[in-house]
């Protein structure tokens, strides 16, 4: 039987992943496997060094982090209950092992709890968070039963679509649109998670150059919204152009790519719309999310030809939907 996947809530803003795993294991070696720093090196994504204790200070560092995340960080043990618990902030966030006998059988209920610091930005990241720990424990009940924890594989392709789903489940891909004194913002805010921005913006473009005054890039424009002169070009982090609206200009769209060494890399769109043109928002919102949807997968080496038009439409009938 397939194991429970992650869940969500947000708690005081942030976000909480909980992952819920029983195993065939006893609790004493499962706790030995979730605490011994020699056995976490077997699963954990970081090695750890440190004193386990409340109050120890711990470091943790990876082998093959991308260049630009920086080193693993430092925490502190915040709990630590043999056999029972072991909780720990790690950077910005706070891990807590639960170890329980199985109240259906000889076996251990296993309970990792992650609250991810950072706020919404943190949130964003929720989906590949979601999978790195899902993978992590696949290779936990590996090391568990005696196989070779790096044996564990994907299907081809099968980090993508389990990250996308955790985006849809979890609500990471919709956007919004905020009044304003002078209109709407229309804005997404979408994780990329370590993609160098240098990469990203040349999926982005698809290589094009983006000149003041010029047209800008075929990869960040779609049918939806016309597309006018380039405003403002900073590569490889933001692009901004004039949408037009029969003809005429109507705002801008800017596109922007940031990195944060502790939560990873994210784009983020925006569209300015007049109050007179309100009734767009629908339209708008689905193009970007579409667009987006996308672009996401590009990046991650999957390019999705043609644009999916059905999928936008049944976007834009669910944010009409929405507005009212």
């Amino acid at each position: 039987m397939a194991q429970p996947t992650a869940t969500l809530r947000v708690v005081a803003g942030d976000a909480v992943l909980l992952l819920d795993r029983r195993f065939a294991a006893d609790p004493e070696r499962v706790w030995r496997a979730v605490s011994d720093p020699a056995e976490l090196a077997r699963w954990f994504p970081a090695a750890v060094e440190g004193e386990l204790r409340v109050g120890g200070h711990l470091r943790f560092s990876f082998s093959d982090a991308p260049a630009d995340a920086g080193d693993g960080g430092e925490g502190q043990v915040t709990e630590f209950d043999p056999p029972r618990v072991f909780g720990f902030m790690w950077n910005r966030d706070a891990l807590r092992f639960e170890v329980a006998p199985d109240d259906g059988g000889s076996g251990t209920r296993f309970t990792l709890t992650h609250v991810a610091g950072g706020g919404a930005f943190g949130r964003i990241a929720a989906a590949r968070t979601a999978h790195g720990w899902d993978t992590c424990l696949a290779a936990l009940e590996a090391h568990l039963e005696g196989r070779d924890p790096e044996a564990v594989s994907e299907a081809p392709n099968g980090r993508l679509a389990a990250v996308e789903r955790y985006v849809a489940e979890f609500g990471l891909d919709e956007g919004e649109a905020v009044a304003t004194p002078d209109g709407f913002v229309v804005s997404f805010v979408r994780d990329i998670v370590w993609t160098p921005l240098d990469d990203a913006w040349a999926v982005l473009t698809g290589g094009e150059s983006a000149e003041i005054g010029g047209v800008p890039p075929v990869g960040v424009v779609n049918g939806y919204v016309g597309a006018g002169p380039v405003t403002e070009a900073d590569p490889p982090r933001v692009l901004e152009y004039t949408w037009t609206h029969e003809g005429e200009a109507a705002g801008t769209v800017r596109w922007e790519l940031v990195h944060d060494p502790e939560l990873g890399n994210r784009v983020e769109v925006t569209q300015t719309v007049p109050e007179r043109l309100g009734a767009v928002l629908p339209t708008a919102l689905a193009a970007w999310h579409t667009h987006l949807e996308q672009y996401f997968a590009a990046v991650h080496g999957d390019v999705r030809c043609p644009w999916p038009t059905d999928r936008a439409e049944e976007l834009r009938g669910r944010y009409a939907a929405r507005l009212g």
